[in-house]
């Protein structure tokens, strides 16, 4: 016989109990569904948040798929087979390297269009949240975020869009 008890409920449901990683990791997972939900709502289908951990290397710069490789901490495959999906969705363009064997990859128009409507959600829900919590408590947390990650060694990867993606 299992008895559940209200008590363990209500703690579950309970947000206060979580901490601040989990806190902020939830908050960024929920604003990434919304900005995936709202693009493609904009007509651009296809696209996931995975995507994204790619697509950042390449805002500086083309770049080739062994260095995406290299950046991402992933098999040269692993990155082929993203790329050929977003070229496919006409995100990247494919051109050839320097040898018959290297080829280079860039945003495409399409993508540039979609690192910039992505930025406008986010900036969307930016102020949302600003709305919500207020301009100062929202600019402390913010800063208290920031704070956390320089703390762990986190800002590193931020600064130099090296964000590797989960494993």
């Amino acid at each position: 016989m299992v008895v559940e008890s209200r008590q363990d409920d209500s703690r579950r449901r309970d947000a206060g109990d979580l901490d601040l990683g989990y806190l902020a990791l939830f908050l960024g997972m929920r604003v990434n569904q919304l900005v995936k939900e709202r693009l493609q709502a904009a007509g651009y289908r296809g696209v996931r948040e995975s995507h994204g951990y790619l697509i950042q290397h390449l805002i500086e710069t083309e770049r080739s798929i062994t260095e995406l490789a290299q950046r991402m901490q992933v098999t040269q495959q692993a990155v082929s087979k993203a790329v050929a999906e977003l070229a496919h969705l006409g995100v990247l363009e494919v051109l050839p390297g320097a040898d018959k064997r290297s080829k280079i990859v860039r945003l495409s128009a399409r993508g540039w269009h979609i690192v910039k409507e992505s930025r406008r959600i986010r900036r969307q829900i930016d102020r949302r949240l600003i709305h919500t919590a207020g301009a100062a408590p929202y600019g402390r947390a913010r800063r208290i975020l920031v704070q956390c990650l320089e703390a762990l060694g986190g800002m590193d990867p931020v600064r130099s869009r090296r964000i590797p993606p989960p494993q």
